[in-house]
């Protein structure tokens, strides 16, 4: 192996035991949602909308549309999940990305976001053992 190899390689081995460090000592926290995000899907044409392991995206893509309002965004994903489970990991993880939610995420319900003059709605409809989870993202006046 070329010493250059030799050194790439202890760079990626140092931060990667770096980051494990960084993410000890930090626990529960940013950081640490920060990371699992790394290592996550996102929804399709959401820059930082994280798709919830189990789910799949829907081949077709979305909608996506830029206005002078501000951008509209939807998607649709599938899976072999409970829509509890669905919600529960929305309603824990979006506000850690700095949405809020504008009423309680209940289940049977859809959930309600804002952030930034916009506004993001996740319903989820049950089928069965299986759930279609809707994103839809507006400008906040809309």
């Amino acid at each position: 192996m070329s010493e250059r190899a030799q050194r790439s390689r202890w760079g990626r081995v140092l931060g990667a035991m770096a980051a494990a460090l960084l993410l000890a000592v930090a626990g529960p926290g940013p950081l640490a949602v920060h990371h699992a995000l790394a290592e996550e899907a996102f929804v399709a044409g959401f820059e930082d909308l994280p798709l919830m392991a189990g789910l799949t995206l829907a081949e077709d893509g979305g909608v996506r549309f830029a206005t002078n309002g501000g951008r509209i965004v939807e998607a649709w994903a599938t899976g072999r999940t409970s829509a509890a489970a669905v919600v529960s990991f929305y309603g824990d993880t979006l506000p850690q990305l700095g949405w809020r939610a504008l009423a309680d995420v209940q289940p049977g319900q859809p959930a309600v976001f804002a952030r930034e003059g916009e506004r993001l709605t996740i319903a989820v409809t049950p089928a069965g053992d299986s759930v279609t989870v809707s994103f839809f993202l507006r400008p906040a006046g809309r």
